[in-house]
């Protein structure tokens, strides 16, 4: 490029737009001019007092927007920037200049068409609420002498669109400040696995404090490595979520560090998936010592890979005594800080493994019998142990609401006690990184005489989820223990299927709400403990 086309392009720094006015005549014939002496496409990105904040060069077929992180979107529905721009052939808006209009949120598109070097006519985009969600109008073109009358008070209409929006995303409960999540599946998986798996994700958002506002299933023939679907589907997503007025995207498959950088190169809604949010729930619920030290180990070593930086090659580098030489990228020392922060949480959760070990040796001396309550999340594990005990650990419906472990103890007749504890719920494709964390926790179902699996029948998977626990219970070195199954909320279904099912897996049927239901359970314990000689 000339030097001389160089300085005309700067040029257009010192233009400004009336507020009232999209584009100026002016502005639009100098970059009509000025792309026609350079055989490319220019844009221009202006702010809504009308200064011009980005001039882009793009080439015959388009231009190419630059990071907007000077003008962050947030929780904004408009950026607060237009963008112009010249099509030396096309006089219309294009699919792209939607997508750039859409994806990006920018309060308009204008396209400048031209003919013979000179602009010809002008075309304007911009986004409209509608009931069936946020869309875009195309207004033109018109002609370019025509331009500022057809599109006088930009000022007001684009204040007007942008009230709109916000109102639209607000929603009737403008008060709710919860995060919105727009929720993907991207799987291969029988459709009915798949329909599932998304279904318990929305009840790990729900217990998350997530607000879910959309779903989406793609069952492609197989995987992009890059963004799990297509480049355009991932595009055409993210749109759809940002109109329904989404802040996050959950995947519910486990996304790699590369697939999780390129979703979020194409959107500034934070990208997450499945154990991520997993891990996010365990950290709201954690109370005790060693269940906040074992979410933050977790949480540290699922991060410890996905540690990425942005313009590495300006490494800043360590000063200072002992600091001097080669220095390290600010990377480096991120990753060196967080595998050291990893060292001292797993010298600390080997001390308090030592304290949990010489708890239970002193029961196991006294010779009480233990009894390990397993099962899903949301089985209703803690309510059992509530009203089994007379005790009142913490209860909620909803996923991982017990994540400390309880212990009490339990009489039965002819004066036998019982210890019995409670502990966190499984669920499927429990996160490595949580599950590694957690043995430690769990090590005392390796000293139960008896692992009490609980199951909620009234859950329509209530079979997968019995597979679930007995695959965790495998990984964890468990499957030689003794195992009574119970099913849970037998009150919800109908008493005979609740009988067959029962008979069928060898169980007993109880509601963990009515004490009154215990009896077969009882019996079924203690058969387990002391059988008859």
């Amino acid at each position: 490029m000339k030097k001389s086309d160089l300085k005309s392009l700067e040029r257009i720094y010192r233009r400004r737009i009336p507020k009232d006015k999209a584009l100026t005549a002016e502005l639009a014939k100098y970059m009509a001019e000025c792309s026609d002496s350079i055989g490319r496409q220019i844009g221009a990105l202006a702010d809504r007092s009308g200064n011009i904040s980005y001039v882009i060069v793009g080439d015959a077929k388009g231009v190419f927007i630059p990071g907007l992180e000077d003008y962050p979107l947030g929780r904004k529905v408009l950026r607060g920037l237009r963008l112009i721009h010249t099509h030396l052939k096309s006089e219309k808006i294009n699919r792209d200049d939607i997508t750039d209009l859409s994806l990006l949120r920018l309060d308009a598109v204008i396209v400048v068409g031209m003919k013979n070097g000179q602009p010809y006519n002008v075309s304007l985009a911009h986004l409209f609420s509608s009931d069936s969600g946020t869309s875009y109008e195309i207004n033109g073109p018109v002609p370019y002498h025509g331009m500022e009358k057809a599109f006088k008070d930009f000022d007001v209409f684009i204040s007007s669109i942008d009230k709109d929006l916000r109102l639209r995303r607000a929603g009737p409960d403008t008060g709710d400040k919860r995060e919105r999540a727009a929720l993907v599946s991207v799987s291969t998986a029988p459709k009915f696995a798949q329909e599932d798996s998304i279904e318990e994700l929305k009840e790990l958002a729900k217990a998350g404090n997530v607000m879910v506002v959309d779903t989406t299933l793609q069952r492609p023939k197989s995987i992009n490595p890059k963004y799990l679907m297509g480049k355009g589907k991932i595009k055409d997503l993210v749109i759809n979520a940002m109109n329904k007025g989404a802040t996050l995207l959950i995947f519910d498959q486990d996304l790699n560090p590369s697939q999780i950088k390129a979703i979020g190169d194409i959107t500034e809604l934070k990208v997450i998936d499945r154990s991520q949010l997993i891990l996010d729930i365990f950290a709201r619920r954690a109370h005790s010592r060693d269940g906040k030290v074992q979410v933050e180990l977790a949480q540290l070593r699922y991060r410890l890979p996905r540690l990425t930086g942005k313009g590495t090659a300006m490494s800043r580098l360590m000063g200072g005594i002992g600091g001097r030489g080669p220095g390290e990228m600010k990377l480096e020392v991120d990753r060196r800080r967080v595998r050291e922060k990893i060292a001292l949480l797993e010298k600390q959760l080997k001390s308090l493994s030592r304290a949990r070990q010489q708890r239970k040796a002193r029961r196991i001396a006294q010779g009480i019998p233990i009894i390990s309550i397993v099962g899903y999340t949301n089985a209703g594990k803690s309510t059992l142990l509530n009203n089994l005990t007379k005790s009142g650990t913490f209860v909620e419906d909803r996923m991982f609401a017990t994540l400390d472990t309880a212990s009490r103890r339990l009489r039965f007749p002819k004066e036998r006690d019982v210890i019995i504890t409670d502990t966190v719920g499984f669920i499927r494709n429990l996160p490595k990184d949580l599950l590694a964390a957690f043995k430690s926790t769990l090590e005392e179902l390796e000293d139960a005489d008896l692992l009490l699996h609980i199951v909620d029948i009234s859950n329509p998977r209530f079979e997968q989820q019995i597979n679930s626990v007995e695959k965790i219970l495998s990984e964890l070195g468990l499957s030689e223990k003794p195992v009574l199954l119970a099913f849970n909320k037998a009150d919800l279904v109908d008493k005979e299927e609740a009988e067959a099912i029962s008979a069928r897996f060898k169980a007993a049927p109880f509601s963990a709400l009515n004490p009154a239901t215990f009896h077969r359970l009882l019996k079924a314990i203690e058969a387990s403990l002391w059988p008859l000689k």
